[in-house]
C-alpha cells in the first residue's frame, strides 16, 4: 500500500456487516436505472476498483458475467466475500487484484461491454491515464460508466489538504478528526432542516441514505474525508478527452457545482481506441 493512501477496503469491511437483501435490491435498480436495462445477460461487465463489490454483485443479479478488480487487498477481500454469500463458485464471476493504471493487466482481461469505475480514477492519483487505460477495455459500441470528483478550485485544493492529513493521523485519531470535519456541515444541515420546521429530514437523510444505492451514508463519509490521493476534474475536460477517443456522452448528472462527483454514461462510437 503507497504511504498515505487512504485504506478503503478496511472502510469497506465494516460495511459489509450491513449488506442485506435491501441493500442488494437498490443497489441493483440503481445500477439498472444508469444503464436504462434490467438485464444484462450476455454482457461482459468489468468493476474498476470494486470497493465493497455491491456494484459488482448488482450486475451479477442482472445477468452480466462479472470481472471485479481492485488495487487494495481489503476491498478484494470485500468482493470475494460477497461473492461468496450470494454466488459461491460462480465461474461467471471473478475477483482479481490489480491496477486500473496497470494496462497491460486490462488487456490480459479482453473487452467488455460495460466498464464501470464509479468514484474510482480519482484516486489513482493519475486521474487521466487512469482514464485513457479503462477507456481502452470498452468494446465496440460498449458503455463506459465514471464518477468523477468535480472541480471547485480553492475548495478542492482545501480538501486535498484535509484528506492529505488524515492519512497522516494516527489511526485512532483518524475518525475523530473526520467526525470534526463534517459536523460543521451536518450541523448547518441539521439547522436549515430545523429552520424549515421539519428537523425528520435531517434524521431521514442518514436513515433513508442507503434508498439513493444501497451505500451507508457514515461509510461513504469516512470514504470522502480520507479518500486520498485525491484528484479533480470539471466536466467539460472529461467529455473533450472521451470525445477525442472515440466516446459520446449519453447521460450526464452533475453535482450542481458543489461537492461530490460528476456522473458519466459514454458510448464508445467505433471500435478503435
Amino acid at each position: 500500500m503507497t504511504e498515505g493512501r487512504f485504506e478503503f477496503g478496511k472502510n469497506w469491511t465494516s460495511f459489509l456487516a450491513h449488506v442485506d437483501a435491501r441493500r442488494v435490491e437498490v443497489a441493483e435498480r440503481s445500477m439498472a436505472s444508469l444503464l436504462g436495462s434490467d438485464r444484462l445477460a450476455g454482457r461482459r461487465f468489468l468493476d474498476v476498483g470494486c470497493g465493497s463489490g455491491l456494484f459488482s454483485l448488482a450486475a451479477r443479479r442482472l445477468g452480466a458475467s462479472v470481472v471485479s478488480f481492485d488495487f487494495d487487498e481489503g476491498s478484494v477481500a470485500c468482493a470475494g466475500e460477497l461473492r461468496r454469500r450470494f454466488f459461491p463458485d460462480d465461474d461467471a464471476w471473478t475477483v482479481l487484484s490489480g491496477s486500473a493504471l496497470d494496462r497491460e493487466f486490462l488487456a490480459s482481461l479482453g473487452r467488455f461491454d460495460v466498464v464501470y469505475a464509479w468514484g474510482v480514477l480519482h484516486h489513482t492519483g493519475r486521474l487521466w491515464e487512469a482514464v485513457d487505460s479503462v477507456a481502452a477495455a470498452v468494446d465496440a459500441e460498449g458503455t463506459l460508466v465514471l464518477a468523477i470528483y468535480n472541480d471547485q478550485g480553492f475548495r478542492s485544493r482545501s480538501w486535498r489538504s484535509i484528506k492529505r492529513l488524515y492519512n497522516r493521523l494516527p489511526r485512532p485519531l483518524r475518525v475523530p478528526y473526520a467526525a470534526a470535519v463534517m459536523l460543521p456541515r451536518e450541523a448547518l444541515s441539521l439547522a436549515a432542516s430545523t429552520a424549515r420546521l421539519a428537523p425528520g429530514d435531517y434524521v431521514r437523510s442518514w436513515t433513508e441514505y442507503r434508498k439513493n444505492r444501497g451505500m451507508s451514508r457514515w461509510h461513504d463519509l469516512i470514504d470522502w474525508v480520507g479518500g486520498y490521493p485525491f484528484e479533480v476534474a470539471k466536466p467539460e475536460q472529461v467529455f473533450d478527452r472521451l470525445s477525442e477517443r472515440g466516446f459520446e456522452l449519453r447521460r450526464l448528472k452533475t453535482c450542481g457545482g458543489g461537492l461530490g462527483c460528476n456522473e458519466f454514461v459514454f458510448r464508445r462510437r467505433t471500435a478503435e481506441v
